[in-house]
């Protein structure tokens, strides 16, 4: 069990980010990334699905042998040769952990696996006591479980829990649920379930609405002290909470969750930036901690604020998640402030007269220009090269 006040991350890029499309990863590849996620910090690695291709088995057990300090997890779902493969593969880790999965909701019940709640409970139960014949450390989740009935949801907990399982994540699979139905989830979960002050409870939410970050930290308000999701938010549909996202919330407001965690956050920006080149796109330019734009501003009145302190519109610094510095943008919005702070570093004091002139031409430039490079601006200058100051 982890101390009360920690939170562990469980990363799934290299198992639920790579069954998104256009982010396969050949065996090498998740290798490295394995690595570098254990340098970023993380506790629990899902390196697979172990029973899908020979490919996955391979890499959970290349992973599993190589990748020291992690717990290294596969996913299994709650059948005897899922089982068995994730514990065939895990074997070589000296921390590893079989994550089951079995869907609880009626929906999925009766249309996906066509079975009944009291069948789901009796392999719920099988699957957990096999898993253990593998590992001490086995996972439990709930497929659906923010789309369960909240009374089923206690007993398969429950089953699940007597049965030995050490970690019962609750997975809002389809990105349904809300932050203050997230969070009463894992509250009544806590109230009901006996035993569960032995359990870690986990939370994994994806983003089909937009929340799931904000699901993921409202989990943590309920009780969970696990948080699962992937770099860049990659994964199904619109993806798995970014862990980035969640790591960054709990570092700049510590204030409302008091709670402690292995994460490096200087190697966010370059996890990031490996990923991106594994996979087929990397993250839009204006994602939040480390899309292009996340610390880029163009506006005057920011760029001012900015140059003047940048707590006025950064509430962390670039460097504190890895990135090398504040990128103050050129476009049509910018102030005179921004541009005479490029010039100057260009090597070019302008004085206030000369600085009207020239800003006069770059917003003329800039109406017509959507991107605004250095040479540009050093072409503003040879209308008045004489009386323009350089220095080295």
């Amino acid at each position: 069990m982890p101390a009360p006040n920690q939170i562990l991350f469980f990363d799934t890029t290299l198992r639920d980010g790579e069954q998104s499309p256009g982010c396969t990863m050949h065996h090498d590849e998740k290798l490295r990334m394995a690595h570098q996620l254990r340098d970023l910090g993380m506790d629990i690695i899902e390196a697979g699905f172990a029973i899908a291709s020979d490919g996955d088995f391979s890499s959970v057990q290349t992973i599993a042998r190589e990748v020291k300090g992690p717990t290294i997890a596969s996913l299994s779902r709650a059948k005897r040769e899922d089982i068995e493969a994730a514990g065939r593969a895990l074997a070589p880790a000296p921390s590893r952990r079989i994550h089951l999965f079995l869907a609880t909701s009626d929906l999925h019940l009766e249309y996906k696996l066509r079975i009944s709640r009291e069948e789901a409970l009796d392999q719920a139960a099988e699957a957990v006591r096999l898993a253990l014949t593998f590992t001490p450390d086995v996972e439990f989740s709930t497929e659906d479980g923010t789309r369960t009935d909240p009374d089923f949801l206690i007993k398969i907990i429950t089953v699940a829990v007597q049965a030995g399982a050490t970690t019962i994540n609750i997975p809002d699979t389809v990105g349904y649920t809300t932050p203050p139905e997230y969070e009463a989830i894992f509250r009544n979960v806590r109230a009901r379930v006996p035993g569960i002050e032995n359990v870690v409870l986990s939370a994994h939410c994806h983003d089909d609405l937009g929340m799931a970050t904000a699901n993921t930290l409202a989990g943590i308000r309920g009780g969970a002290r696990q948080v699962e999701g992937a770099i860049n938010g990659i994964g199904e549909r619109a993806g798995n909470a970014a862990l980035e996202e969640i790591a960054a919330a709990l570092m700049v407001r510590h204030d409302l969750f008091p709670f402690t965690n292995n994460i490096r956050m200087e190697l966010l920006y370059p996890t990031s930036q490996l990923l991106s080149e594994f996979i087929s796109f990397g993250p839009a330019p204006n994602k939040a901690i480390v899309g292009a734009n996340a610390f880029a501003h163009e506006a005057g009145i920011h760029q001012h604020g900015v140059l003047s302190n940048p707590l006025t519109y950064e509430i962390m610094t670039p460097r504190s998640v890895g990135v090398d510095h504040t990128n103050l943008v050129l476009g049509k919005h910018s102030g005179r402030r921004a541009l005479d702070d490029r010039f100057k570093k260009l090597g070019h004091t302008l004085t206030h007269e000369q600085l009207d002139e020239v800003y006069h031409r770059f917003t003329e430039l800039a109406d017509h220009k959507k991107k605004i490079y250095d040479q540009d601006l050093l072409g503003l200058l040879t209308h008045d090269k004489s009386t323009v100051t350089t220095h080295s």
